[in-house]
């Protein structure tokens, strides 16, 4: 892009006119400065202190790096000095309250993928905002559609934000010398008809048929009755797979399956589901269970899991097409109703 456009002058243009605009902008612009300190601790690693050492598990029974202790520890030091009423943190079995009179709430996964930095993978910072409803707690339960901005900060080989914000998707840079994130593509849109998928394949023999039938049937490609091959992508990185679609298109498929624990899906639904909804349908494309929407989808409980498949309209519905009808404990994808239902007949 010619002219340089900074996060701080790009919020100042886009919310001007919003009724929580400054808030918001707030927000987002304390998220982005934390980003950059959890950036440099990510890349200093062992020379900082960070071991990679596990220190417990989280609220939800997931295993808990000392990173992600750190990074959670410096967004909520940087939210606190915003208007927040109340903040959900992957790490934390409950809201904070923190403001009760402030207009918005946030739920935040602080590191997602931690367990990927001992590889030198991509991992990243996913974030909700949503206006604080009648209580704080009940804001939480409100479904995907009350977010009024999300994004996610990849730290890779280049510090990346993508925000949703205003009905547009925009990607930001983090320049590390004037430390500061700055625009490099505006109003992005996911291509339509991109023949890549992602998926943990190794994990096929627990789908659900609906699942093996959509994946079984892009590897036929064009051996089968496909129009086109297709692609495997698997990073194992949710804001990298994510960034990824934003910039090449595709479908990523985070299914339910027959593990225990993954019955009900994996991923959480206020602040990783609701927020990645946001940005796939801002950016042209769609999220789904497989059968519902993901943004019309309200939480149960602070970390109720959810399956996420993501990425182009076309491709989120073919996955739904296969799924239509289907109970998803008790389908076959080898019985013979699969054979006469598939995503290309």
């Amino acid at each position: 892009m010619d002219e340089r456009v900074t996060l701080r002058s790009h919020l100042d243009n886009s919310v001007r006119d919003a009724p929580l605009g400054p808030a918001v902008a707030a927000v987002i612009e304390a998220i982005a400065t934390a980003s950059i300190e959890v950036a440099d601790l990510i890349a200093d690693g062992p020379l900082a202190g960070i071991t990679g050492r596990q220190s417990g598990v989280n609220s939800d029974g997931d295993l808990q790096k000392d990173i992600d202790v750190a990074a959670d520890m410096i967004m909520r030091r940087a939210l606190h000095a915003t208007p927040v009423a109340g903040l959900l943190s992957e790490e934390a079995e409950l809201p904070e309250f923190l403001d009760a009179a402030a207009p918005l709430c946030v739920a935040i996964d602080p590191l997602d993928g931690s367990a990927n930095l001992e590889n030198n993978i991509s991992v990243g910072t996913i974030f909700s905002i949503r206006p604080r409803g009648n209580d704080i707690i009940s804001t939480f339960f409100e479904p995907g559609t009350a977010q009024c901005a999300a994004g996610f900060v990849v730290y890779g080989p280049q510090t990346t934000l993508v925000l949703a914000l205003s009905g547009s998707v925009d990607i930001f840079i983090l320049d590390r010398r004037a430390c500061e994130f700055v625009l490099t593509a505006r109003g992005v849109k996911i291509a339509p008809n991109t023949p890549e998928f992602a998926i943990n394949a190794s994990n096929r023999r627990h789908w659900h048929g609906p699942v093996r039938a959509y994946i079984d049937e892009c590897l036929a490609g064009t051996h089968g009755n496909g129009a086109a091959d297709f692609n495997m992508r698997w990073i194992g990185s949710l804001v990298a797979e994510a960034l990824r679609i934003l910039v090449r298109g595709g479908v990523f498929l985070y299914p339910a399956d027959a593990r225990p624990g993954y019955r009900e899906g994996r991923l959480r639904l206020l602040y990783e589901a609701h927020p990645m909804a946001l940005v796939m349908e801002w950016a042209g494309g769609a999220a789904s269970t497989g059968r519902r929407r993901i943004l019309e989808l309200s939480a149960r409980t602070p970390h109720q899991r959810v399956p996420l498949i993501m990425g182009s309209v076309r491709g989120v519905r073919d996955v739904e097409a296969v799924h239509g009808g289907i109970e998803p404990l008790f389908d076959d994808s080898d019985s013979p109703l699969f054979a006469r239902r598939g995503l290309f007949r």
